[in-house]
This record gives C-alpha cells, sequence and structure tokens, in this order.
C-alpha cells in the first residue's frame, strides 16, 4: 500500500476506495497527483513567469478584500498599476532567474522618472507582493525588491492655508456661482474647514451622525468608488480615522438649514448627489477646480480646508496631540498616544474655529 509524507513532515498510508478495484486505483492515483501539486505549489517551479505568479498572488489580495482586511480602492489601484506599469516590464521574466535586483531596480528607477514617485512606490508594493508570495510558495529563495533603492518623493511644497480674507473672498465667490451652488461647495467648504476632515469624510456623513443639540457629528466612515459597484461608504483607515468632532455655532446652523430643506426622509447623507444618494469626491473635486477661478484660487484643492482647520488650530496654541484627534492622525508623538487621553470630546477645537469667517470677534458666523 503506498505512503505519502504529508505538510507536516509525518508520511502516511494512503487509502482510496472506489466501486471496482481499477476505480479506487484511479482515485488513489489522482489523490496522489493532488497531493504532489499542492505540495510543490501553485506553479511549476522557479521558470514560472512573474506573469503567472503575479495572478496568483492578486488572487490572495481580492481574498483579503472581501474579508474586509483591505480596501476595495487598495485592489483598483493595484490592478490598474500592475497592467499599465509592472507586467508590460516584467511580466515575461522567470522568477527564479530573471527577475532579479538588477532588474527590478531598473524598472522601478525608469518607473519613477517616466512618471512619478508615487506611481514607481506602488509599483514596487505590488512586486514586492508578488515575489514575496514566490518567497512562500518555494518558488525563489529571497525576494530582490527588499535590496532596491528606497523611493523618496520630491520634496513637497510647504503647506499652505487660505488666510482669513481669503476665506472671506472664497466663500463669496463660491455662492456667487451657480454651478458651485448646485454642487454644495459654499456649504462643503465651510463644512470642511469646520471640522477639518477629508472631502470624502464629508461627503460620507449622514444625517442619524449629526447631533444638531449638542453640535456633534460622528466622523467613521468614506465615500469611495468600487469598480463594478459603485460608490459605497467604507469604514475610515483605523482606528484613529473614527472620530465625534465637536461644531463652531456658525457650521451648526448651516447644517440647521440644511436638514430643514432637505424634506423627507432624514437618514440619507448631508452632502447627496442630485438624485439623493452619495456624491462622488472626484467629481466634486473637478467642479471645485472649475469654479476656483484662475486668479488668487488657482492653487486651492479640497485638501486646503483640511490644512486651513490645522492651521487655525495651532495659531490658537492647541495641543498638537488635540489637531491630530481632531484629523484623525495616529501620532504626532508615541509619548503622547501612550500617556495622554484620547477621543475625548473637547469644545476647544470648535471654539477656536468659531470665528473662521469674521473679522469683528463678536459677530457670529460668515459674513
Amino acid at each position: 500500500m503506498p505512503r505519502g509524507r504529508d505538510f507536516d513532515g509525518i508520511t502516511r498510508t494512503i487509502e482510496r476506495t472506489g466501486r471496482t478495484k481499477a476505480a479506487a486505483e484511479r482515485n488513489l492515483k489522482r489523490d496522489l497527483a493532488e497531493r504532489i501539486k499542492a505540495q510543490s505549489g501553485p506553479s511549476t517551479g522557479p521558470e514560472t513567469k512573474f506573469r503567472d505568479v503575479a495572478e496568483l498572488w492578486f488572487q490572495t489580495i481580492e481574498q483579503q478584500v472581501n474579508a474586509g482586511a483591505r480596501s476595495p480602492t487598495t485592489l483598483d489601484q493595484y490592478r490598474s498599476n500592475l497592467n499599465l506599469h509592472v507586467l508590460p516590464a516584467l511580466g515575461e521574466l522567470r522568477v527564479g532567474r530573471e527577475v532579479t535586483v538588477p532588474a527590478v531596480e531598473g524598472f522601478l528607477q525608469t518607473l519613477r522618472t517616466t512618471r512619478s514617485a508615487s506611481v514607481a512606490k506602488t509599483a514596487r508594493s505590488i512586486v514586492s507582493g508578488v515575489m514575496g508570495y514566490a518567497v512562500r510558495q518555494g518558488l525563489v529563495q529571497q525576494n530582490p525588491t527588499r535590496e532596491t533603492t528606497r523611493l523618496h518623493a520630491r520634496q513637497k511644497r510647504k503647506p499652505r492655508a487660505l488666510t482669513l480674507q481669503e476665506r472671506i473672498k472664497w466663500l463669496e465667490q463660491m455662492e456667487a456661482d451657480e454651478k458651485a451652488v448646485r454642487w454644495d461647495l459654499p456649504d462643503l467648504s465651510c463644512f470642511m474647514l469646520a471640522t477639518g476632515v477629508r472631502i470624502g469624510e464629508a461627503l460620507a456623513v449622514y444625517w442619524p451622525e449629526v447631533d444638531l443639540d449638542t453640535g456633534l457629528v460622528a466622523v467613521d466612515h468614506n465615500v469611495v468608488r468600487v469598480k463594478g459597484t459603485g460608490l459605497i461608504r467604507k469604514s475610515t483607515k483605523t482606528e484613529y480615522g473614527e472620530r465625534t468632532l465637536p461644531l463652531p455655532s456658525w457650521a451648526v446652523e448651516m447644517l440647521r438649514r440644511r436638514f430643514a430643506e432637505a424634506g423627507e426622509p432624514i437618514d440619507g447623507p448631508v452632502f447627496p448627489s442630485e438624485v439623493g444618494g452619495l456624491r462622488d469626491a472626484s467629481n466634486t473635486r473637478r467642479v471645485l477646480r472649475q469654479t476656483r477661478g484662475s486668479e488668487g484660487f488657482e492653487w486651492v484643492t479640497s485638501h486646503v480646508f483640511r490644512k486651513t482647520a490645522a492651521t487655525i488650530l495651532d495659531e490658537a496654541g492647541l495641543a498638537a496631540r488635540l489637531i491630530a484627534d481632531q484629523l484623525g492622525h495616529s501620532r504626532p508623538s508615541m509619548t503622547q498616544d501612550v500617556y495622554m487621553g484620547r477621543r475625548a470630546i473637547n469644545r476647544a477645537t470648535a471654539d477656536a474655529l468659531e470665528d473662521a469667517f469674521t473679522t469683528d470677534p463678536s459677530t457670529d458666523g460668515p459674513a
């Protein structure tokens, strides 16, 4: 009777039955073949092409997304980069002898030069993931990506925030533009400035998450577009991103007005699309670029309101930890994370943002 050595290293007797002796022998041979295939990995060995291993690796990413361990947007980003950049350059190479450190290094540096550091970084993550998978399957001994040069983006420009006069002028410009009003940009700008949230987080806020009596809003989700599915609300990336924020009074009044104008049912997005569903962040950013004008505000993006909120809080003398909590950041430092209380609601942030649109501190809210 045949014996086989299993994954745990123990040799066992292998038996299979059948309606006839010949059928039993066929079942036994089939089982032995499947065992050999399983123990040798999903491919033939070091001669396997990078393209084939990449598809097997990508299946593991899909499984992680289905399990909720990864974002659907990560899946789309990886698939796009894999098809556009990685496979055309490395797809036909044999993982065991042709996907070398020089080959991967040359590919990444060329991609960084011809495209961008961010595109090259994503490609590096993909190649590293594929070759790490190959190591785990016993196809290669080492992951060559680990020895390639780290990719550093060009020095970023110094963050720029809207000044008080710019904030007032911006709101006046948005309110005077029919398209901006139709896309809720005046109110959306105010909300992002009042909270410091990202545009996707702002568009994901539903009315049940807003407490107008206490002036609080729960920020727990982000709007993303999933290929083949459409727009969905997904939870924020980390526990730090889930936060409850106090609102300055002018933001509460803006939300009260929107609530009164919303009509029934009052359980959908605070900033809905024209048909009442989720609004696409990319499309909203596009309209913002179209309506911001070319003089004075050509540098303004949706993220500028987040930077402006952080700048106002910093100028008000608030602690870095409190500002990080407002923005949903995990740091600024290990000591503060470990030894200081987190996630507490502090009215100081709303108080500091109270005069974001006023030149006269005695006047409440946008002019």
